[in-house]
Parts: C-alpha cells; structure tokens; sequence
C-alpha cells in the first residue's frame, strides 16, 4: 500500500515563501514520477509542478513558473515544492501524488488522471 504525506501548509501574507514537503512510503520509488497538484474552493484541480525521480527533470504549471521550485529529497521518496512570492491566488489545498511515468517529465505529465496514488493535501492560506 502506497501512502503519501504531505505537510508543511499554512497562513502567511502575500510576498512569503513557504516549503511544502510529500513524503510517500509503501515502495520504492526511484523510477516514478510525483507532482503537485492544487485545488481552491469552488474551482477544479489544477496542475502546478512534477518532477521524475530518476532524472530530476521537472515542468511547471504557468501560474507557479519562476516563483515554485519543485525538488527531490536525499532519501528519493521525498519531494519538496518551495513557493516564493506567494499571492492569494495560490490559496489552496495542495495534493502531493504518484505515478509510474518514465522520465524526462514533460507537459502530458499535467493531467490528474495520470497518477495513482494521492496525499489528503495540506492547506495554503495566503492573504493579502
């Protein structure tokens, strides 16, 4: 059984950083790719980053690039997303999720229906 578990969510103002982290277990995951996935209240899931295990190529989604960095821990089964410059638009719950799609990562990775296993996602609030 796959688990993945994200934290690292909260309150902060806009202009801040926060670091969110996806820790899964269950397998090994060397060969697989995760991703970040976000949804605000009343709208659908939208895509905001992956990254493959095996060769760290990542792709963003457009409303996240050059502010979230999405990244590979150590242990290979941790991912992390940086968010700078945060803006109440990314107010969210954020999804942490896997799936086996060789690497490298590219756009067709973007669609939830790709991936297999999901976190119960960690709360963004940023205010403005």
């Amino acid at each position: 059984q796959v688990q993945l578990v994200e934290s690292g969510g909260g309150l902060v103002q806009a202009g801040a950083s926060l670091r969110l982290s996806c820790a899964g277990s269950g397998r090994t995951f060397s060969s697989n790719t995760m991703c970040w996935f976000r949804q605000a209240p009343g709208k659908e899931r939208e895509f905001v980053a992956a990254i493959s295990l095996s060769d760290g190529s990542t792709y963003y989604g457009d409303s996240v690039k050059g502010r979230f960095t999405i990244s590979r821990g150590s242990a290979r089964n941790t991912v992390y997303l940086q968010m700078n410059s945060l803006k109440p638009e990314d107010t969210a719950v954020y999804y942490c999720a896997d799936a086996r799609l060789e690497s490298p990562v590219s756009e067709s990775y973007s669609l939830a229906p790709l991936y297999d296993y999901w976190g119960q996602g960690t709360k963004v609030t940023v205010s403005s």
